[in-house]
C-alpha cells in the first residue's frame, strides 16, 4: 500500500515508521523543514525507544522517506492518514487549525480516490468537517473516503503499542475504505473494532478520560490514606485483584501529564458543557489531578518547614521515564511554586533537560547526572521514576544529601528499607518514615546560577 502520513510527531512518526516495517512503501510529510532535515540526516526529533533502529532500516530499505512537498506526497499516495497536533484552545477544546490546514492542501491535491484518514485525536463532528473541507477544496471532481481511525499510543512504549497493538478502532460508513484500512492492520494481528465515524472519535475521548479519571480516584484515595493510616499501594493491589477493575491506572502519584490526558479530559468536559451535559465526574477528575501537585509542595514544606533559601533537588522533568516529552508534565508547576516558596531548584533528567529549559527557563540549574543534582540539596524530589531514579544507591544518596530527605511523587522505593536506612520518606498515600531532620545550612551555593 501507498501511505502518507501528514505530521511527523509522536504519532506520526511512529504510525508511518510501523506501516513501513509491515511492508507498505510510506512518506512522511511536515511543514517543519529542520524536522524533516533532520530525519533525513538520521535526528530523531522525539525520544522514543526503538523508534530510531526502525526508521534507519526502513529507509535505508526504501519503504520510507521524509519530505516536505505534501502535495507530492497526497498525489503519490493511496491511504492519507492525518496525524498532526490538536492542542488545547483557550476554551479548553481542541484547536482543529492543522487539520483544517491538512484537509484543506489534501483537497487541492486530489488526483484520484483516496481514503483520508484522521489519526489525530479530535472531538466528535470532525471527520465529517474534514469530508467537507476536502470536498470543497477538490471541487467535487474526485471520490474519497474519511476514516475515523484513533490512536492509543503509550509514549515511552509506542513501537510496542503499533507492532502489537491490543485494537484497532476503524469508523467509516464506506465498505471499501473499511476493507483497504482493514488490509493495512492485518500484519499486526490485532482484534478490528468497526464503527460510525462519531463513534471512533468518541471511543477515544472515553478511553482518555476514563484512564485519567480512574489515575484521579486512586489519588484522592491516597490523600484519605494518608488521613487514617492505610497504605495506598496495598490497597490498590487488593481492588486490583478484582477482575472487574484490574490493576493498571491504580498507582498513586503526583498526576498525570503528557499530550493527551489533559488535553483530552479538557476537550470531552468542553464537548459534553456546550452539548448541555454537566460532567461533574470528569470536571472532578482534573481538578484532583492539578491539586496533587499543589499537595505535593505542601509535602515538602511541610518536612522542611519553610522553604525560603533551601535547596531542593528534583528529579525528573519529563511527564513520564523514557520519553523527553514535557508538555502539562508536574515538573513545570512543581519547580514554579518551589521558586516562589524561595527554594532553589536543581534538576536532572537524562532526556528532556533542552524542552523543559523552553518552559522553566533560568527557574532552576540543569544536569543529566542524577547525583550531581542532588549533592549538597536540602530535600529530594522525585517526579519521574526514570531507571536510573529507581536504581540509585541509596547510601551515597544519603550522605550527599544535607540531610536524608526525600520527598516522593512516585512511590518509588520500599518503606522498610527507607527506615532501616534512616531517611525521611514522604511518599503519595503511604505512612511518613521519619528520621531525624536538624537542617543544615545549605551548602550547594545558587542552584540556579
Amino acid at each position: 500500500m501507498k501511505i502518507a502520513v501528514i505530521g511527523t510527531g509522536y504519532v506520526g512518526l511512529v504510525t508511518g515508521t510501523c506501516f513501513a516495517e509491515t511492508g507498505n512503501r510510506v512518506i512522511c510529510c511536515d511543514i517543519d523543514e529542520e524536522k524533516i532535515e533532520g530525519l533525513n540526516l538520521g535526528r530523531m526529533p522525539i525520544y522514543e525507544p526503538g523508534l530510531e533502529t526502525l526508521v534507519d532500516k526502513n529507509t535505508k530499505q526504501g519503504r520510507l522517506r521524509f519530505t516536505t512537498n505534501i502535495k507530492e506526497a497526497v498525489r503519490a499516495s493511496d491511504v492519507i492518514f492525518i496525524a498532526v497536533g490538536t492542542p488545547m484552545s483557550r476554551t479548553g477544546n481542541a484547536d482543529l487549525s492543522f487539520v483544517k490546514e491538512a484537509a484543506e492542501t489534501i483537497g487541492k491535491h486530489l488526483n484520484g480516490y483516496k481514503i483520508i484518514v484522521n489519526k489525530s485525536t479530535v472531538p466528535v463532528g470532525t471527520g465529517r468537517l474534514v469530508a467537507s473541507i476536502v470536498w470543497h477544496h477538490a471541487k467535487g471532481n474526485v471520490a474519497f473516503d474519511v476514516v475515523s481511525n484513533p490512536e492509543f499510543l503509550r509514549e515511552g512504549e509506542a513501537v510496542r503499542d503499533t507492532m502489537q497493538m491490543e485494537r484497532a478502532v476503524i469508523g467509516t460508513d464506506s465498505s471499501r475504505a473499511f476493507e483497504i484500512m482493514e488490509e493495512i492492520h492485518r500484519p499486526f494481528r490485532t482484534k478490528i473494532i468497526h464503527t460510525s465515524i462519531e463513534t471512533a472519535e468518541m471511543i477515544k475521548y472515553a478511553a482518555n478520560a476514563f484512564l485519567a479519571t480512574k489515575l484521579s480516584f486512586i489519588n484522592d484515595i491516597a490523600l484519605i490514606c494518608e488521613r487514617v493510616g492505610a497504605d495506598v499501594d496495598q490497597v490498590s493491589e487488593g481492588i486490583g485483584a478484582d477482575s472487574r477493575i484490574g490493576k493498571s491506572f491504580l498507582q498513586a502519584g503526583i498526576g498525570y501529564g503528557g499530550s493527551c490526558f489533559p488535553k483530552d479530559t479538557a476537550a470531552l468536559h468542553y464537548l459534553a458543557k456546550i452539548n448541555g451535559f454537566d460532567f461533574k465526574m470528569l470536571e472532578a477528575a482534573i481538578e484532583t489531578n492539578f491539586r496533587q501537585r499543589e499537595d505535593f509542595v505542601a509535602k515538602i514544606e511541610k518536612t522542611l518547614g519553610s522553604l525560603e533559601g533551601k535547596v531542593i533537588s528534583v528529579l525528573g522533568l519529563s511527564f513520564k521515564p523514557n520519553t523527553n516529552d514535557v508538555r502539562y508534565a508536574p515538573s513545570l508547576d512543581v519547580i514554579p511554586m518551589l521558586r516562589e516558596k524561595g527554594a532553589m531548584v536543581k534538576a536532572f533528567d537524562p532526556a528532556a533537560i533542552s524542552r523543559a529549559k523552553r518552559q522553566l527557563g533560568y527557574q532552576c540549574s540543569y544536569t543529566d547526572d542524577i547525583y550531581e543534582a542532588i549533592q549538597n540539596t536540602d530535600a529530594c524530589a522525585i517526579l519521574t521514576d526514570w531507571d536510573e531514579v529507581k536504581s540509585l544507591d541509596l547510601n551515597k544518596v544519603k550522605n550527599l544529601l544535607n540531610e536524608p530527605v526525600i520527598i516522593d511523587g512516585r512511590n518509588v522505593f520500599d518503606l522498610d528499607v527507607m527506615t532501616q536506612l534512616g531517611f525521611t520518606y514522604v511518599s503519595i498515600g503511604r505512612p511518613a518514615v521519619t528520621g531525624r531532620v536538624e537542617m543544615k545550612s545549605s551548602r550547594g551555593g545558587n542552584a540556579n546560577g
